[in-house]
């Protein structure tokens, strides 16, 4: 009898998220050659952004549904697949209107990633699944600097953002590789029982927590997102600030296991919101060195917020099985793509109403990103009341947990 190779679908697992973040880095690292070339405003930039955040979470939501029914393997394929299809798109996209729909099929892709490969690894990995799940979102923020290097020096090198986009076909023929003829686990571990999951969606703790994770959700993914724009004129680099802000989440991920295990998730979480808060509202005044600094800060409070959020579901609402740990990425992707629209017409008013006053270009850009992140450090402050409340309940929340 073939025996499930763990190592080899964790690795492939690993590498389908790689081929995620690097769709996030290097859109942020082309969005203002796309602006330039489709003679697009930031507005309809933001728009073009929303499409990834929304196809994400319609994948979640059918992944989730038919996760017992068609299992990893299946929804694997439909990744791959829409993978290669959005790829493709956006490399002969002609326009607004064919970045939408080919943005669409990535965030679509991207969605099937976290659909199958979550409730896979919690099921591979039993006792240790939160910190299962955070070894396995290092390599979002591991692809973002994979993503973000590669899109600094192929644009630094004058190469089209066409070829930026089509570097992703590597790593995406790669896992579709290491994936495909393997064995499968048969949802022996998490709960499969989909009337229970739909039931226990209902629960007043998951509900809190989907509520947090569009607030968790957006302030790491919509400040990354536009990175380019509201740090081009802060005198560092953008690019390279998302690689070192990226990498330094990927290290934290990797050694998230004695945190958690000291702090719990609920306390976690609390932590990582204070330092978020602060982070971005320094970055909201920061230029030159003191943006590395924030960055910093930054890169410390966003690091646990995703994998935590989707650990916290699988430990502590366990009856929502492989929907839950879906539907609470979803969440935070679906939100994220309500305010990609609206992070862009911040910039576009807050920059008009600096240029009308008289400022240049440059400085108005630089205002318009600095009372951007004002506005988007909201969030996280809003968050720290709420895990607050979260962290006040960690004891009754370990009594009940199965």
């Amino acid at each position: 009898m073939e025996q499930i190779n763990k190592n080899r679908l964790f690795l492939a697992s690993c590498i389908s998220l790689i081929v995620t973040a690097m769709t996030f880095a290097i859109r942020a690292g082309i969005l203002g050659q796309l602006g330039t070339d489709f003679a697009l405003t930031d507005t309809q930039l933001g728009w073009v952004n929303s499409m990834a955040f929304l196809g994400f979470p319609m994948a979640t939501i059918f992944g989730g549904l038919v996760y017992n029914s068609l299992g990893a393997r299946k929804l694997m394929i439909i990744a791959f697949l829409s993978h290669l299809l959005g790829i493709l798109l956006t490399i002969f996209a002609g326009g607004f209107w064919t970045l939408l729909i080919s943005t669409f099929f990535i965030g679509f892709a991207n969605g099937s990633v976290e659909a199958a490969c979550n409730p896979l690894i919690a099921d591979m990995y039993t006792t240790n699944r939160t910190t299962m799940l955070n070894k396995f979102h290092v390599w979002f923020p591991g692809g973002i600097v994979i993503g973000a290097l590669v899109s600094k020096f192929m644009t630094d090198f004058g190469m089209s953002w066409q070829l930026q986009i089509a570097s992703m076909l590597i790593p995406t023929l790669l896992y579709g590789f290491l994936f495909f003829g393997q064995k499968f686990p048969k949802n022996e571990n998490i709960v499969s029982d989909t009337k229970m999951n739909i039931k226990s969606l209902l629960s007043p703790l998951f509900i809190f927590m989907v509520i947090c994770m569009t607030l968790t959700a957006t302030t790491e993914l919509g400040t990354q997102q536009w990175i380019e724009k509201i740090l081009g004129n802060t005198g560092a680099s953008p690019m390279l600030i998302l690689a070192m802000v990226t990498g330094l989440m990927a290290v934290g991920r990797y050694f998230a296991g004695p945190i958690i295990h000291k702090l719990n998730p609920p306390g976690v979480l609390l932590i990582s919101a204070i330092i978020a808060a602060v982070a971005i509202y320094l970055m909201s005044s920061a230029t030159g060195g003191m943006v590395y600094v924030s960055a910093i800060l930054f890169a410390i409070g966003v690091c646990y917020f995703w994998p935590t959020m989707i650990g916290f579901v699988s430990e502590y609402i366990p009856k929502t099985g492989a929907l839950g740990m879906s539907l609470i990425g979803g969440a935070g992707m679906f939100a994220t793509s309500i305010w990609q629209p609206v992070i862009g017409s911040w910039l576009d008013n807050a920059k008009l109403k600096a240029i009308d006053s008289g400022v240049s270009v440059e400085q108005a850009e630089l205002i318009a990103g600095q009372e951007t992140l004002s506005n988007i450090a909201i969030f996280p402050m809003v968050l720290v009341l709420l895990f607050g409340i979260l962290y006040t309940q960690r004891k009754k929340l370990e009594a009940k947990r199965v």
